[in-house]
């Protein structure tokens, strides 16, 4: 494990033409069965046989290196050993419980708590919950509760899940339209994406322009929007295009929510997990959240969330605040506990942040001699490269990143794409990556642009 030799040997290898026959089979059946409203199907044309470390094996014996993680749900790779005995050793004991302690929550919460950002460290509550979305949910019913008001402020590009309300929160409107619903009290201010701002205002100016329209929003009774009743953020933006905010944005988001009483969520499920050399995003910009929503990479594999908030605002809620069967699976937070030791106690993260400048050095030399990489943004393992017809007018290019992606498949590296327009690469290998598939990862991806080079 120190030595992150955890994947397949030879990776890539690419046997069969893709997908084949035995995927190609199965992915015939998963049709006959199953809804066909599935996205992953139609990026990633293949059966899985069995995975380890950063490499995925399908049903024909193709090898891939895996770019993607599950989108950040396995920081520490498929079938990490640390991860994998701490769920056996569970297994043995308990599986399922409602709410009473067993070994596996208190040690949970007492691990989760010696890690969170230093304000909130033995000043918080934990509220368990099963999905991110649910974990978006409660925040957003708790900041709310505490605070009497009911509008949410959010942000343009944001992804705070699919299901119930907080799909309101989520920027792209179309997952409003197939759930039939509408926005509830929730208003979406522009996040600081500096490549894209709409306000034409200097670069150095973009924090202070979105900030004074929240103050704007929140001390004008007349605004609009309603009384805020919380604010919520990711702070290093994912869905969105791994959109790295500048640095003064998030102290000034907390100064002014502060000023004026308003709690402050940041949304850590992609972020967090030691995603972008720290275990918080939020600790690169030295503040802390009133609430924080936690998912993901913290079960291991096994859907498992909740949220970290103000021990005060507990004394608030009541009983059955926010129920679920499932919240706190005993086999997840073991999972969860090996985790966050192992990114607690070992130098895993400052390997990310060296890494991930590693990254971005080779990117950036990629698109130096590339029409079509608009830019190179990130921290740690959470990086987009944004392709662009031109550079020179940033129009967006879906249709190239989709041939880039296309193109990494069939070379066996398994990439996703993200962004405002469906036009960014987004790099986020589990951080346990060896560094030759770093090395082999970022060859492939220079000849798909470069092959991009020659077709346009």
């Amino acid at each position: 494990m120190e030595k992150y030799d955890l994947s397949f040997k030879n990776a890539p290898d690419i046997r069969t033409e893709l997908p084949g026959p035995k995927s190609l089979e199965m992915l015939k059946e998963q049709d006959k069965y199953e809804t066909n409203t599935r996205v992953y199907t139609d990026i990633f044309k293949l059966a899985v046989k069995r995975a380890s470390g950063s490499t995925i094996e399908d049903m024909d014996g193709n090898i891939f290196i895996d770019w993607f993680a599950g989108i950040s749900v396995l920081n520490l790779g498929h079938n990490n050993p640390i991860v994998i005995k701490a769920m056996k050793d569970q297994l043995e004991k308990l599986v399922h419980i409602n709410e009473v302690p067993s070994e596996a929550r208190i040690e949970f919460m007492k691990t989760l708590n010696s890690v969170l950002p230093v304000e909130m460290k033995n000043r918080s509550k934990v509220m368990f919950t099963v999905t991110g979305a649910d974990a978006c949910e409660a925040a957003v019913s708790l900041a709310r509760y505490v605070s009497k008001k009911k509008t949410m402020v959010v942000f343009g590009g944001a992804y705070h899940g699919v299901a119930g309300e907080i799909v309101g929160a989520t920027a792209n409107y179309h997952y409003r339209d197939y759930a039939e619903l509408s926005p509830t009290n929730i208003y979406h201010l522009p996040f600081p994406y500096s490549y894209r701002f709409p306000i034409k205002v200097p670069e150095e100016d973009i924090s202070k322009a979105v900030v004074d329209q929240l103050e704007y929003l929140i001390k004008d009774p007349q605004a609009g929007p309603g009384a805020i009743g919380g604010v919520m953020v990711e702070p290093v933006q994912g869905e969105g295009g791994y959109i790295v905010p500048p640095d003064d944005f998030l102290p000034m988001l907390r100064e002014v929510t502060e000023k004026y009483s308003v709690p402050l969520i940041f949304d850590e499920i992609q972020s967090g997990m030691g995603r972008t050399g720290k275990i918080w995003a939020s600790e690169h910009y030295g503040v802390n959240p009133d609430i924080m929503c936690i998912s993901k990479s913290v079960g291991g594999g096994i859907p498992t969330s909740m949220i970290a908030y103000r021990s005060d605002y507990d004394t608030q809620l009541p009983k059955g605040f926010h129920l679920g069967t499932y919240r706190a699976n005993p086999v997840a937070l073991a999972a969860g506990t090996a985790i966050l030791n192992y990114l607690k106690n070992t130098d895993i993260l400052e390997r990310v942040s060296s890494k991930g400048q590693y990254i971005m050095k080779r990117l950036n030399e990629i698109q130096d001699s590339s029409r079509y990489i608009g830019e190179v943004r990130g921290k740690g393992f959470m990086i987009g490269a944004e392709l662009v017809k031109s550079r020179k007018t940033k129009e967006p290019s879906q249709e190239m990143a989709n041939m880039v992606k296309s193109y990494l498949y069939r070379h066996g590296v398994l990439m996703l794409t993200c962004g405002h327009f469906g036009n960014v690469m987004r790099y986020i290998a589990p951080l346990t990556i060896e560094d030759e598939l770093i090395d082999k990862g970022l060859s492939i991806f220079e000849d798909a642009v470069k092959e991009l080079e020659h077709i346009y």
